[in-house]
């Protein structure tokens, strides 16, 4: 994918009329900050990561991890052309994985999340490993950012830093988003892993972290993707100048 020369949105507003009524205000909440952050016209891949671990249930029950996914599906829509997101599911290891497209989308987090049983435990580094591989099997060189959801810190740190430093050199830029109590220490490690140092650690700062408190869903959702866009042009440009990107 390339930047667009006239800064439009990958995926035109009538088009999101015509396919995904039900997400049109997302979408132009999503396009504000897009504008907002100077990212118009700006093609990249966007990934969704969804935990499963066992504590997650009420967030599946009440319907947030299903309007997360529709969240980030309209904001893709201005990033990236083909309509769809890959989502991933992880808890102890990968639980699954599917594409949510624009006009499939309804209902989409529910069903499968219902489909694939045991919720277990919380490791990261499986699902950004599941990532970066569907990343180089695609082939694309263009930027990614991966919206990576938890409700705390993993079984293994050392895995999941390992992995966020290797992937430094790869075009891809994980936004991390916390969802439980704010004061919980189980989200020490994300804050950690958002500040590790650069060159010491890795190369870019190729990760960002933000909490969404107790009850994300009645987060506004131009808070949401202000939040979520908020350090991902400084990547582009440090990602660039130390050739991860060209």
């Amino acid at each position: 994918m390339v930047d667009a020369q006239d800064g439009a949105p990958a995926i035109s507003l009538s088009k999101v009329q015509s396919q995904a009524p039900d997400l049109v205000s997302l979408y132009k909440s999503a396009g504000s900050s897009v504008r907002a952050h100077g990212l118009e016209g700006v093609r990249a891949s966007v990934y969704l990561v969804l935990d499963r671990s066992g504590s997650m249930r009420p967030y599946y029950k009440d319907g947030t991890m299903q309007h997360l996914g529709e969240q980030v599906l309209s904001l893709s829509a201005h990033l990236d052309d083909n309509g769809t997101v890959p989502v991933v599911f992880f808890s102890t290891d990968i639980d699954g994985s599917t594409d949510l497209k624009l006009g499939g989308h309804r209902g989409r987090i529910d069903k499968l999340h219902e489909n694939l049983g045991h919720m277990g435990r919380t490791n990261y580094h499986w699902a950004m490993d599941e990532v970066i591989h569907h990343h180089a099997e695609s082939g694309s060189g263009s930027p990614a950012l991966v919206i990576f959801q938890t409700d705390g810190g993993p079984s293994s740190k050392l895995a999941a830093e390992r992995y966020l430093c290797k992937a430094a050199q790869l075009p891809l830029f994980w936004q991390f988003i916390g969802f439980g109590d704010p004061d919980d220490n189980e989200f020490a490690f994300l804050r950690r892993l958002d500040d590790l140092a650069v060159p010491r650690h890795r190369v870019v700062d190729n990760a960002g972290f933000f909490h969404a408190g107790r009850h994300p869903r009645t987060v506004p959702d131009e808070l949401l993707y202000d939040r979520l866009l908020q350090e991902f042009p400084s990547w582009l440009v440090s990602a660039r100048a130390a050739q991860v990107l060209q």
